[in-house]
């Protein structure tokens, strides 16, 4: 059987593996397994074929007799905020997050809000390969209607989590970077909400993305990074393509790494409750640990990706999670990644601690977090991984090896892991030391391995 959901859902390139076709039977997968009362709720991210493909998928579910609620476009944590809410028995979003514009994919959503498991994930393949999509007579064929509240909705979710007061009482200055993507319909009008002065960057909704390419990493966050010190900001913030993540600038002009974010908000959830679990991937800095059980909690690690994340959080009771490419999880709000409840809350702690962000940065744990990207054909990601595995297993003494979530090398100078991506075809390499030359040192040695064993793997499949 074919696996085509990913660490995030399907992402595929537009009319080549995404096409008309496959959305349909996909989605009428999707139909199958999720037979039953409830409507389906539908919404997309800002992608140029977002449209096209949110139409196919109502469609299709409609005429499997599914009532359909369509969102339109919305962030996608404001589109999983509101299935719940709206008594959905499920969810259909149409983005690929942070990948460039010739991506589109599918998410599929719980009743609960909550990303597909990975049962459900393959029953939907197996539906898929039956070509098994549900169809009905003409006078059982569902409705589609569309809620306009859908944003609204999310928004008041967010402030109800904060301290409004708090935060417009100190009438913060914020440049916000929506990156052309999503939550142009929806942080724009949170910081209003909240009492900020905020400068708009890439503000309209192009999917196109001609302002910077989707991922927010500080090379595509160049005129972020000038534009907060220019004006006097105290942060400034930008999201991805489907804004579920928020990354900072602080008021110097420095972009904040999304470990950092990670680190401090995390140790704020367990000092908060007095205790608690903070669940992370395997990828995160060695910081958020230290913060977390000096703050009298404890940090539970996973696989990379976000539905794992949350499916532990909610397992464990977790105060608080996330990942440290600033898609952060409030359980209160929901078990989801959320940048305008991660831009939010961090407002709040802003305007409790009364000091500029960067101050309370440069009070974490110093550590420097690197992160690298190694080409990889899709057909070699997983012998590459075994060889690589098998070559771990003959290490040095000393030296701990993890295989949680692709190979993870611990030693006294730092790690470093590698571990193919479940969205694009290559692999990711993080390293972390307390100093960047050791990192860099650890993500070279690392890159120099894997790049071996794909060129050895390449020559025999030639």
């Amino acid at each position: 059987m074919g696996r085509y959901f990913g660490t995030n859902g399907i992402r595929e390139v537009v009319g080549a593996t995404l096409t008309a076709p496959f959305v349909a039977e996909m989605v009428g997968a999707i139909a199958r397994v999720h037979e039953g009362p409830g409507p389906a709720v539908v919404g997309t991210d800002g992608r140029t074929s977002s449209p096209a493909l949110g139409r196919i998928a109502s469609g299709v579910l409609s005429l499997a007799g599914r009532d359909v609620v369509e969102l339109g476009v919305l962030p996608t944590p404001a589109i999983q905020y509101n299935v719940p809410r709206l008594r959905g028995r499920l969810g259909v979003i149409l983005t690929a997050s942070h990948n460039p514009p010739e991506f589109n994919g599918i998410k599929g959503i719980a009743s609960d809000g909550l990303e597909f498991p990975p049962e459900v994930e393959a029953a939907v393949e197996a539906a898929y390969e039956r070509h098994d999509a549900p169809g009905v007579p003409y006078d059982r064929v569902g409705r589609i209607q569309g809620d306009p509240r859908g944003g609204d909705r999310y928004l008041e979710g967010i402030r109800g989590q904060v301290d409004v007061e708090a935060i417009q009482r100190r009438r913060f200055r914020v440049v916000l970077d929506c990156g052309n993507g999503a939550s142009v319909v929806t942080s724009p009008h949170l910081l209003g909400s909240l009492g900020t002065r905020y400068v708009t960057l890439n503000g309209t909704l192009d999917g196109m993305f001609p302002g910077h390419l989707s991922e927010p990493t500080e090379a595509n966050l160049a005129d972020l990074v000038s534009t907060v010190p220019a004006i006097r900001a105290e942060l400034g913030v930008a999201h991805d393509g489907d804004a579920d993540r928020a990354v900072f600038v602080d008021e110097k002009g420095r972009y904040v790494p999304g470990e950092k974010i990670l680190a401090l908000l995390a140790r704020e959830a367990v000092r908060e409750a007095g205790k608690g679990t903070v669940v992370t991937p395997v990828t995160s800095s060695d910081a958020v640990r230290e913060v977390v059980e000096s703050a009298g909690g404890k940090v539970l690690y996973t696989r990379v990706g976000s539905p794992v994340v949350a499916r532990a959080m909610q397992a464990h009771a977790a105060v608080f999670g996330g990942e440290e490419n600033g898609g952060l999880i409030f359980p209160r709000h929901q078990l989801a990644r959320d940048g305008a409840m991660t831009l939010a809350r961090v407002l709040e702690v802003l305007a409790r601690e009364g000091v500029p962000l960067s101050q309370l940065i440069d009070a974490l744990p110093s550590y420097t977090l690197v992160k690298r990207k190694v080409p990889c054909p899709v057909a070699l990601r997983q012998p590459v991984l075994e060889e690589l595995t098998s070559a771990m297993d003959r290490g040095d003494p000393g030296v701990e090896v993890s295989t949680l979530d692709g190979i993870k090398v611990i030693s006294r100078s730092g790690w470093y892991l590698v571990r193919p991506s479940g969205t694009e075809p290559l692999y990711r390499v993080f390293a972390e030391a307390r100093d960047r030359a050791t990192a860099e040192s650890l993500a070279e040695d690392a890159i120099a391995k894997l790049e071996a064993v794909i060129r050895r793997l390449s020559d025999r499949t030639a």
